[in-house]
């Protein structure tokens, strides 16, 4: 039960963190209909940032990430109002390679910058544990967890309970409709990408911080962010709620299948828990295409 328990709290932290990426792939498809494969992309350039500003400028953690926030809110904004919104009335899939082209950028972009910094980034908990009985829990993945349900719980404050919220809904339900209710859906779709953008931050730093079983500060993180893809496959791709319930089992049953399955069934490998959340997603969709809380769409013929 110890090992079950030291698993589930890094389950959970890892959990978490693909939320919280998942959550910015569901705001910009419900706004623009469009999954946004950059959001790996993002992930790294973020946790990158809050390097720069923490150990080279000796900045304070918190104001590093604020900072990075900003930064990468900002690059999403530009990214719609720049690139994307000439690309209006083109083609879905066109769209999505221009994503897939930026997330690509990411990786030479962050490296010939920052090389091959060492360590990862200084959260205020380190790598410390709290011990309860024989399970031992990072306290780093304790604050990820917390983070994540704030940050998480704020996202759904907006959009619930904002006239921002209301403009973000009226949209993705149908765009005309909200122009002629004097919603500006330009404004709407780069809101969307900021808020994307800085929801990456907070993910990408957890996990350069030490949260779950992250490798650290390296380009891979933008790797571990796309298995947050699943996540939202699980929960629906205009679901919040499905996406915090897509990235808590996406994590857990990837951190599971890394303690138990090398030792149970060796011959499968220690990297089958890479390969684990993808199964779900692909039995969710023979099972539930739309997900288990995504909206189906009913077509008259």
């Amino acid at each position: 039960m110890t090992k079950f328990f030291n698993l589930l709290s890094n389950g959970l932290a890892l959990g978490a963190v693909y939320a919280l990426v998942a959550l910015g792939f569901v705001v910009i498809y419900r706004a623009t209909r469009v999954i946004n494969f950059a959001q790996g992309g993002l992930v790294v350039f973020g946790a990158f940032l809050v390097y720069q500003a923490e150990h080279t400028w000796h900045w304070d953690f918190w104001l590093a990430a604020l900072f990075a926030m900003a930064c990468c809110a900002a690059i999403g904004a530009a990214f719609q109002a720049v690139v994307l919104r000439r690309m209006i009335g083109q083609p879905i899939f066109a769209v999505i390679l221009i994503t897939i082209g930026l997330f690509l950028l990411v990786e030479p972009i962050t490296t010939t910058i920052w090389h091959n910094p060492p360590g990862g980034i200084e959260t205020p908990w380190h790598l410390r544990a709290v011990s309860i009985g024989d399970v031992k829990i990072l306290q780093v993945n304790i604050a990820t967890i917390i983070l994540g349900i704030v940050v998480l719980g704020a996202f759904f404050a907006l959009f619930r309970y904002t006239k921002i919220g209301l403009a973000m809904r009226a949209t993705a339900v149908d765009q005309e409709a909200a122009l002629t209710q004097g919603i500006s859906v330009g404004r709407i779709f780069a809101l969307s990408w900021a808020i994307a953008g800085a929801v990456a931050v907070v993910g990408g730093m957890m996990l350069a911080g030490g949260a779950g079983p992250a490798p650290g500060l390296t380009v891979s993180l933008s790797l571990i962010a796309l298995r947050a893809f699943p996540a939202i496959i699980l929960g629906g791709l205009d679901s919040p709620g499905g996406a915090v319930v897509g990235g808590l089992t996406i994590g857990i049953a990837q951190v599971m299948a890394g303690g138990y399955i090398p030792n149970s069934v060796p011959s499968l490998g220690s990297e089958f828990a890479d390969v684990v959340p993808y199964l779900i997603m692909l039995v969710v969709l023979l099972v539930r295409p739309y997900g288990l809380f995504g909206t189906r769409e009913v077509t008259r013929v």
